[in-house]
């Protein structure tokens, strides 16, 4: 893939993700309009599917917004409420801990700089990313492994991990695109450009992919 046709690419992939459900922690995002909320819902979302964050991250929010609401909640209270999200008790006490960090050490505030945030317990660089530029639309890149992965099939980047895949693109994808990529690559890694066995025959992109690492598809 040339590098000046990300613009196309960009283009066709807004196009097609229409047809699919955004992303649940860009949903309450933009409903929400609050770092915490985008925190929280970070951590539900890990291993759980977009529909159950949606509606533990929902009914978690009702009961308490705030890291000082939340400590108002026991674990199990917590855990409860984001039932039956993946690995639930364990996310319920990670829920409190950071509550309890976020008051203790910034006020109640959640921090707006990635070095900050990942010294939060639990929370890694897609999750930091997620805060800075959904929580406060500041620029940022946030890559998974749908990114990480399309990225290098395209022959965009040629990378071995997402961190890697991330300073990559922080210097070669232009910034306009740097917000909305995860969005974009999430839902299309989810529907069409599939870990084993992409559908290629229906990818309008197809023409344009190197197909790295791609030993089959449909």
């Amino acid at each position: 893939m040339q590098h000046d046709a990300i613009h196309r690419f960009i283009e066709i992939l807004r196009s097609e993700c229409r047809q699919w459900a955004t992303p649940s922690v860009t949903v309450i995002a933009e409903r929400l309009r609050s770092p915490f909320n985008v925190l929280v819902s970070c951590v539900i979302s890990l291993r759980t599917k977009d529909a159950v964050t949606a509606e533990a991250s929902t009914r978690l929010f009702q009961r308490a917004s705030t890291p000082q609401a939340m400590l108002a909640l026991s674990v199990e209270e917590i855990a409860t409420l984001i039932y039956p999200a993946g690995f639930y008790r364990t996310k319920a006490r990670q829920i409190r801990e950071m509550s309890g960090a976020l008051v203790e050490r910034f006020g109640g505030r959640v921090p707006d700089q990635i070095d900050q945030l990942l010294t939060l317990k639990g929370v890694g660089r897609k999750t930091a990313n997620l805060v800075v530029t959904l929580g406060y639309g500041k620029p940022g890149i946030c890559v998974d492994i749908h990114v990480h992965r399309i990225m290098n099939r395209w022959g965009y980047v040629a990378t071995r991990s997402p961190d890697q895949t991330e300073a990559a693109l922080l210097a070669c994808l232009p910034q306009e695109y740097w917000i909305e990529i995860n969005d974009l690559l999430v839902s299309y890694g989810q529907n069409r450009c599939v870990p084993v066995s992409p559908y290629c025959s229906y990818c309008k992109l197809s023409g344009w992919c190197d197909r790295v690492g791609v030993e089959r598809n449909r």
